[in-house]
């Protein structure tokens, strides 16, 4: 089950039954299935918050993943704030849909064991994503 809820925003306006199963078709192209996935859509000063708290990071993020994957099953709660999405857009030159869609399944390919932080790693998160977003 994936579940979508706000802290400090309005719920952003995704499809939900859209963007649940486009979740689930891009966990399957690694055989993986979605078992409980929460996302929190909140702002940049909750964000911080998550981030000081459970990581002991003192900045703002666009997401923070945390995963509780079991084997072939997704699991996990995924924090994104809306405002550094918003920011990153404008930064990207992307819409704000497109850089909210392409922060949603991030935190997804991270459940799937894709990282971002080694050599190499950003380069294959970013063809990863792309690839995500073409099944949209």
């Amino acid at each position: 089950m994936i579940s979508y809820s706000c802290e400090n925003v309005k719920m952003p306006a995704i499809k939900k039954r859209d963007t649940t199963a486009w979740i689930r078709r891009v966990a399957a192209t690694y055989n993986k299935k979605v078992g409980e996935v929460g996302y929190l859509f909140c702002d940049d000063e909750h964000i911080l918050e998550v981030n000081r708290e459970y990581l002991g990071h003192d900045y703002y993020t666009d997401i923070i993943t945390f995963d509780y994957c079991e084997d072939d099953v997704l699991n996990g709660d995924l924090v994104i704030s809306l405002d550094t999405v918003r920011t990153n857009a404008e930064l990207f030159h992307k819409t704000y849909d497109e850089e909210l869609h392409r922060v949603i399944i991030h935190g997804i390919l991270h459940l799937c064991g894709i990282n971002d932080k080694g050599p190499g790693e950003r380069e294959i998160m970013e063809a990863a994503e792309n690839k995500a977003l073409e099944l949209l």
